[in-house]
């Protein structure tokens, strides 16, 4: 299959495009210089040219506090950026799969969110991205929409990277122990997504590392894992946001229900425990204990 992948430099797309090559796709790599997802004309010339049988979304406006002060830029990527590709998509008959996020909910539900739960989000990234997935409804019959949660990998920021690197320069942290999710490996992730789009089993989906942690326990898990000794102290939002101010509100509740995976047939990633081991012999080099 000819799959068009956007955002093929970042922590996911990199991976998918690894992933769907492994497999024997034809695998076009799209990054912001390739084309500029928000210009609606290059998008179009662009999908006319290359004609893939597949597209999968991946490039995003990810920097969660950046976006409240740079809304028109974030959404010129997550909103209008995925309109024009969702459109151009259709035109040339390709299927369509966008990578969402846990911030369309506003994290207040007691228990995982379901696929068909009411979107509230409360934060610009989470309001773009909740508008990129009308988008696509909108322009498309033939759609998925996978949300994600606390993503890490090989490239790009993530948190596992955030703590190995203050774990060279610091032997105490603060770190939030009421939100709660599940982490998403990106490798991990790749293989469900090249499972799913040569598939037509369309819709909405969620799909996170089996799980549940808290941004403590996460953090505790890593530095347990790589052999750190650091002291982790548990606090609140409130006390983290006191010492450390953020922009953007973070939802307390993340857990993603990922049933619709199993019921269509999906096999669900595996435990965020074993993905972060495996993570962590990658990048370090060495085994884990």
């Amino acid at each position: 299959m000819k799959i068009l992948v956007t955002g093929a430099k970042g922590q996911l797309g990199s991976d998918v495009c690894l992933e769907l090559e492994r497999r024997g796709h034809e695998v076009i790599g799209a990054d912001r210089d390739t084309f500029d997802i928000a210009d609606e004309a290059a998008v179009h010339a662009y999908m006319e040219r290359v004609r893939p049988q597949a597209v999968i979304h991946c490039a995003a406006y990810t920097a969660v506090d950046g976006a409240e002060s740079e809304e028109e830029l974030c959404r010129s990527v997550n909103v209008l950026g995925t309109k024009y590709l969702a459109e151009a998509a259709a035109k040339v008959g390709a299927k369509f799969l966008y990578i969402s996020t846990d911030y369309v909910f506003d994290g207040e539900k007691r228990g995982a969110y379901s696929p068909d739960d009411e979107i509230s989000p409360r934060s610009v990234y989470g309001r773009t991205k909740a508008e990129g997935e009308a988008q696509v409804m909108a322009a498309l019959d033939r759609f998925f929409i996978v949300r994600i949660s606390w993503a890490f990998g090989r490239n790009g920021k993530n948190f596992v990277k955030t703590m190995l690197r203050l774990a060279e320069i610091k032997k105490e942290l603060n770190v939030v122990c009421d939100q709660i999710g599940s982490p998403t490996y990106t490798p991990d992730l790749a293989v469900l997504l090249a499972d799913m789009i040569v598939t037509e089993k369309y819709g909405v989906y969620h799909a996170t590392n089996e799980g549940t942690c808290s941004w403590y326990e996460f953090a505790c898990e890593i530095f347990r894992l790589a052999g750190k000794e650091v002291q982790v102290h548990p606090v609140s939002t409130e006390e983290y946001l006191s010492l450390v101010p953020q922009q953007a509100r973070r939802p307390k509740n993340s857990v993603l229900d990922k049933e619709k995976l199993t019921e269509n047939g999906f096999h669900r990633l595996p435990d965020w425990q074993d993905a972060l081991k495996r993570y962590l012999g990658e990048v370090t080099g060495e085994g884990c204990k």
